[in-house]
């Protein structure tokens, strides 16, 4: 029951965040928005007993796209404006309208087969060693983090006053 109740709040909190990040003006408060979003999901993740899916949910939503979203807004000078409203506002409603339905439609015909035993064994483990030691997939990881780094130094530099 207590698992239950942290979903759906979970997912409240997503939807809302979601629908924030929308229709707020103010950039930089959407992308805080967003980041939300990205941890109410990463929430659904552990109560769903997918602990490896939450932690990539954190490392790479929360950790790299989301920092590199707001480094990306605080490089422009229009963060209090925003976008303004233009003449597609309707036809995107009606097309997202449109996906919504679709997306219900294909979830309410689905026979979906649910298991309602837990998983017997930790699988975060054995696939974080089979990635990092058997798989060789260290300097891949390590690549990006040096990206990310030479990222963040070159929008301090940009950023810098001549």
């Amino acid at each position: 029951m207590g698992l239950e109740i942290a979903f759906w709040l979970l997912a409240t909190t997503a939807v809302v965040s979601a629908i924030a990040v929308v229709r707020l003006r103010n950039i930089f408060r959407a992308a805080l928005c967003l980041i939300l979003c990205f941890l109410s999901i990463a929430g659904i993740f552990v109560t769903l007993s997918a602990d490896f899916l939450a932690a990539v949910q954190i490392l790479i939503n929360v950790g790299a796209i989301a920092i590199l979203i707001i480094l990306a807004i605080m490089l422009t000078r229009e963060v209090e404006r925003g976008s303004l409203p233009n003449k597609l506002q309707f036809p995107v409603i009606a097309a997202c309208t449109l996906f919504l339905g679709v997306a219900v439609f294909a979830i309410v015909r689905t026979p979906w087969q649910v298991s309602g035993l837990p998983p017997t064994e930790p699988t975060t483990a054995e696939l974080a060693n089979s990635l990092f030691t058997e798989g060789g997939f260290i300097l891949p990881v390590e690549i990006a983090a040096i990206l990310l780094l030479a990222t963040i130094i070159g929008a301090i530099v940009l950023m810098r006053e001549k």
